[in-house]
């Protein structure tokens, strides 16, 4: 079992959020409220939960106001915090926000796994625990909610779990929101982990990805990674989420806060 320890969390929060204007009009969607607490603060309380300590924001959009917040979390949390800019966070996707901030990690000769977590989500904290707690490379899948067009989808071949039914393991067949909805296995919501000897290849996948198209979502590399490396999906079983696009999902991610905090 991997020592949360020695872990990274990498959260990406480079997106102008432009569905959710006027309300990320002056600020990144990572700094928006609620209950007082930024998303970014809740996010990164969540994965203290999970003993890590260590933190990587990957910042573009308004980066400043995400930068100058970041000594005021370090501080009232006793944690590291680095930021690295993705500076065309305008004309690229999350492939190349997640290749700055891991092969930061492999140049640097960490050697420590990380997570990667969407800087959009609000999530019920034991998923951070599950995901840290696998000892395997891993992507949390939600298998409880009903999938739609937009849910990102992946079908994986080969399914086995292990005993308590809370991990699968297999090969990813495709991923991406235009999947049959029937075929699919679940939804990827957005919280993974690659471990640290797992980091130089997923790096290399993420190249070719960048290289292909620079609006590639960091998730499609994960295919490819699956066919060499042993992926734990991690299944929620039921517990809690929401990303934020929109202000539907906004309203949802109040309601969210409210029921986990009461």
């Amino acid at each position: 079992m991997n020592e949360s320890d020695d872990m990274i969390a990498i959260i990406l929060a480079a997106g102008m959020g432009t569905r959710l204007m006027p309300l990320t009009r002056e600020i990144p969607k990572a700094l928006l409220k609620i209950n007082e607490v930024t998303l970014l603060e809740r996010m990164i309380r969540n994965c203290i939960d999970a003993n890590i300590s260590k933190f990587i924001l990957v910042v573009g959009y308004n980066k400043d106001k995400v930068i100058d917040s970041c000594p005021e979390i370090a501080e009232k949390y006793e944690i590291e915090i680095e930021t690295i800019a993705n500076e065309k966070y305008d004309i690229t996707n999350t492939s190349v926000s997640t290749y700055l901030a891991s092969k930061y990690i492999e140049d640097s000769n960490l050697e420590e796994d990380f997570i990667l977590i969407n800087g959009d989500n609000v999530i019920d904290p034991e998923i951070i625990s599950r995901l840290v707690d696998s000892n395997n490379t891993g992507m949390i899948i939600d298998n409880f909610k009903e999938l739609d067009e937009e849910s990102f989808k992946l079908i994986i071949d080969d399914e086995s779990y292990n005993e308590d039914k809370t991990i699968a393991n297999g090969k990813i067949n495709s991923i991406g929101k235009q999947l049959n909805i029937p075929s699919s296995t679940g939804e990827f919501i957005g919280v993974s982990k690659v471990i640290a000897e797992d980091i130089p290849v997923f790096n290399r996948i993420l190249e070719e990805l960048i290289q292909e198209d620079p609006q590639n979502y960091y998730d499609y590399a994960y295919k490819d990674l699956s066919e060499i490396k042993t992926i734990d999906f991690v299944l929620t079983n039921g517990l809690k989420w929401t990303e934020i696009d929109d202000h539907n999902d906004w309203e949802n991610a109040q309601k969210l806060v409210k029921e986990l905090e009461g």
